[in-house]
């Protein structure tokens, strides 16, 4: 049987007034909360889940607050992970205000980004500022009221306290964005900060190596070689041995000698070079001769550092002066960079001795770094010159030139320049990124293990007993 022609069961001009309504009872009684729509960045293709997503819009809505004696859910309970927070919130918002402010906006979004436009979508993210708490959206209930003259006018939201887990937030909004400066995976990157290039004196004599010379590198090195000199027989009992470091490279899977270091020239080798054996290491085949300075010339005996300096992130050059006598015959050296956390320079060994000193040559040692400039941004995107890594600022100290971030695509590269790509700062890393573990306020269980240790002995089998 048809209904009653004579009765509207809801009109557009009934259903209008009504969503007008419901939007000035919403203005009156609402709280004004930031909805912030979440993105993908990042999908699997094999299990269809999301890997990364980021939230860096926000739109200010009125919502009514429908749990309004308290946070709804469970609340605080205990579990085997610790403390868990399970408040939920639950909000209505207008349907009209939804469709006509922030749809519109969403559906410009690349497809990739935003897979529902028209509605509000779980998984985005709600921030309550009365509570100043991010929620998540679980569930969006569009039926309730039920088809009042025959149309839903409300969205509501079920939402949850949001666990962060290293999603990039980046709203513009410091209230929210700082929510989540301390969670996370948290790695401390140690900036160059200052820079002192090091000194170095020559020693020079007659008699001496003036270069090696690698006949063949042999194979199947595990560590480098041992490299010995005959003793110098034209002054017998009062000559120096020459002493010197072999260097590795692998190519191709095969480990192979690749550079010998003078590290002492020796004195009193006359007219004779010494014979030069390769031994230890692991490897085989490796051969090298020798050439000597000029008879009656002198050339480097030794290279000694007088300040090591600090920031040596890269090896610096070492530039020696000219000799003054004929033939002047140019000096080469090589320098590396130590082991020590202040990358401090490490020893500088004589790749040709040269010939023709009337004097001590003057060693100049090149900058292996420069210190940074600039002041990082918080949230913003930080990326590695040489790993192309990038990064999102927590935190940045200038005083110890620590740059702490999260999010990290990867491993950064000892010696590459980290730059932020908003604010401009560029410093050179001076050592590896270390983790550091913060707590995490919805699981709280370091905190009571903590303050457990206070009273319970853990090293017992039974910590609550007597046995």
């Amino acid at each position: 049987m048809a209904l009653n022609p004579f009765f509207l069961q809801g009109s557009p001009g009934e259903q209008n007034l009504m969503q007008s309504l419901i939007d000035e009872q919403l203005k009156i009684y609402g709280v004004e909360v930031t909805y912030i729509p979440r993105k993908v960045v990042n999908r699997s293709t094999v299990f269809n889940d999301l890997e990364r997503s980021k939230f860096d819009d926000n739109f200010l809505l009125e919502a009514y607050v429908e749990t309004f004696d308290g946070y709804g859910g469970q609340g605080d309970i205990m579990t085997k992970f610790g403390m868990t927070l399970k408040d939920e919130l639950t909000v209505s918002i207008s349907r009209e205000r939804f469709e006509d402010f922030i749809a519109p906006f969403m559906e410009a979004m690349p497809d990739d980004e935003i897979v529902i436009d028209t509605r509000p979508r779980e998984g985005d993210l709600v921030f309550f500022p009365l509570g100043n708490r991010l929620f998540e959206v679980k569930f969006v209930e569009h039926e309730d009221p039920f088809y009042q003259l025959g149309k839903n006018y409300v969205y509501k939201l079920q939402c949850e306290l949001f666990e962060y887990e290293d999603e990039v937030i980046d709203t513009g909004v410091e209230e929210i964005d700082t929510k989540v400066e301390d969670l996370g995976h948290i790695t401390d990157l140690v900036m160059v900060q200052a820079v002192s290039t090091g000194t170095a004196t020559a020693v020079i004599g007659t008699g001496g190596v003036k270069k090696v010379f690698l006949d063949h590198d042999g194979s199947g090195y595990t560590s480098a070689p041992t490299i010995t000199f005959s003793a110098p027989s034209s002054l017998p009992g009062s000559g120096t041995t020459a002493t010197a470091v072999g260097v590795l490279t692998t190519r191709n899977n095969v480990t192979s000698l690749e550079y010998i270091y003078l590290t002492h020239a020796g004195v009193g080798y006359g007219n004779t070079a010494p014979i030069i054996t390769i031994s230890g290491g692991g490897g085989t085949g490796a051969a090298a001769t020798c050439s000597l300075v000029p008879a009656g010339k002198k050339g480097l005996q030794s290279i000694n550092i007088t300040n090591h300096g600090i920031g040596f992130s890269t090896t610096p050059t070492v530039a020696i002066s000219l000799p003054s006598l004929s033939p002047q015959l140019p000096a080469t050296a090589h320098a590396v960079v130590g082991t020590a956390s202040s990358n401090p320079l490490g020893a500088i060994y004589i790749l040709d001795a040269g010939a023709g000193f009337f004097s001590p040559p003057t060693v100049t040692i090149g900058a292996g770094a420069t210190v940074g400039v600039g002041t990082y941004w918080f949230n913003e995107e930080v990326v590695g010159s040489l790993s192309n890594v990038a990064a999102r600022v927590k935190r940045w100290d200038a005083d110890t030139g620590v740059l702490q971030v999260g999010i990290q695509t990867g491993t950064f590269s000892y010696g590459e320049r980290i730059t932020g790509q908003k604010s401009g700062a560029t410093y050179e890393l001076s050592a590896p990124g270390t983790a550091s573990t913060t707590t995490d306020f919805f699981r709280q269980n370091e905190d009571i293990e903590f303050d457990a240790d206070s009273f319970l002995d853990f090293s017992e089998s039974n910590p609550f007993g007597t046995f």
